[in-house]
């Protein structure tokens, strides 16, 4: 009776983890969320897969999203990088930034994302570029926004594609509108490059918080100076 009892339970765990799988929407799974053998579980997330009902994101890490006649949807940007780059300090990085700054109406073919971390293995639309120095981020807590905001102060040269008076009032404007909160920007300031130090701190005061710049350590004379020759064209 106990070996029959144990077949019946190897036979309907399966199902009804398929089941439970097939009844979600827009979630990840990973096979350690699975119940049953390793086995069984990799044999279960493959013929998912090939049925179209799973969509493999890299090896551990499956996508339930809309099922449609080519298969299943991708993950969408953002929660791919919540799921594989979770925390504060995480935000968009290069061309990226700057299209999701309306800073430049170029498109990149890859999300790119920047981490507070060693970067994970870029995955599908996403490639992340690594941050580790730049702790000032995580211990500021800041969000996607403001880190493309620092992001863009670093690229400036390369990213922005609008008229610089245009782009520096915009991001000026996301200080004042409290989209990105200048008081955590400032604070997370303190580990990264002099570059964007002295950038930020003559944004600060382009947005009349010239107490805030004054707390952005200022750099040395000849990284300033190169810092600003770029923005000689702004306020």
């Amino acid at each position: 009776m106990a070996s029959s009892a144990a077949g019946l339970r190897d036979r309907t765990t399966p199902l009804r983890e398929r089941q439970r799988i097939v009844r979600s929407r827009n979630r990840f799974w990973r096979p350690e969320e699975i119940a049953g053998a390793a086995s069984t579980k990799k044999h279960l997330l493959a013929d998912l897969v090939a049925e179209g009902d799973l969509r493999r994101v890299r090896r551990g890490l499956y996508w339930r999203g809309t099922k449609s006649p080519l298969g299943m949807s991708p993950p969408p940007t953002d929660a791919l990088v919540r799921e594989l780059a979770p925390g504060p300090g995480v935000g968009p990085a290069g061309l990226y930034a700057a299209n999701l700054l309306h800073l430049s109406t170029q498109v990149p073919r890859r999300a790119e994302i920047a981490v507070p971390t060693r970067a994970p293995e870029g995955v599908g639309s996403v490639k992340f570029a690594a941050r580790p120095a730049r702790t000032g981020r995580v211990k500021a807590g800041l969000n996607p926004t403001e880190v493309a905001l620092l992001e863009i102060l670093e690229s400036w040269e390369r990213a922005v594609e609008v008229p610089p008076a245009e782009a520096w009032t915009r991001l000026r404007d996301l200080l004042v509108s409290g989209q990105a909160r200048a008081d955590r920007v400032a604070r997370a300031s303190q580990t990264e490059p002099g570059q964007v130090r002295a950038r930020l701190r003559r944004l600060l005061r382009f947005a009349d918080r010239p107490d805030l710049a004054e707390k952005v350590p200022e750099p040395d004379e000849r990284t300033t100076a190169e810092a600003i020759r770029a923005l000689r064209d702004v306020s």
